[in-house]
């Protein structure tokens, strides 16, 4: 067994899931395809471009590489993937920051509880 995360032969264990899965894992590679399809109003490469951006936000190393694979056969450039890897990175802090607002709402609709009582 290997002592790190997101070890490449970990993909070997998708055919595992499929076995346990079946209909499931179906399921999910037809919604996963949707990514690097052709023909539709989104060009392949400007799809992939979105799931590096995507993965980069979910924190998922599988799709970063699988998506950089692909965003690479669909021409996409380092240049854009940085920009993509930035956009996410703004986003994520974006949401931060609004996710604060809310912090700041559910602070406000709190009641103090007395000093060292379980609210």
């Amino acid at each position: 067994m290997t002592t790190h995360y997101h070890d490449p032969e970990d993909f070997k264990l998708l055919r595992e899931l499929k076995a346990l899965a079946p209909e499931e894992f179906k399921g999910f590679v037809a919604l996963d395809s949707m990514v690097g399809r052709e023909g539709g109003a989104i060009p392949r490469k400007y799809r992939e471009l979105m799931a590096i951006a995507i993965a980069c936000t979910t924190q998922c190393a599988y799709c970063l590489d699988v998506h950089t694979r692909n965003a690479k056969k669909a021409g996409a450039t380092r240049e854009e993937v940085a920009e993509a890897v930035f956009i996410a990175a703004a986003l994520r802090a974006g949401a931060a920051a609004t996710h604060g607002t809310l912090a700041l709402k559910l602070f406000d609709g709190h009641t103090a509880a007395p000093s060292g009582t379980p609210v």
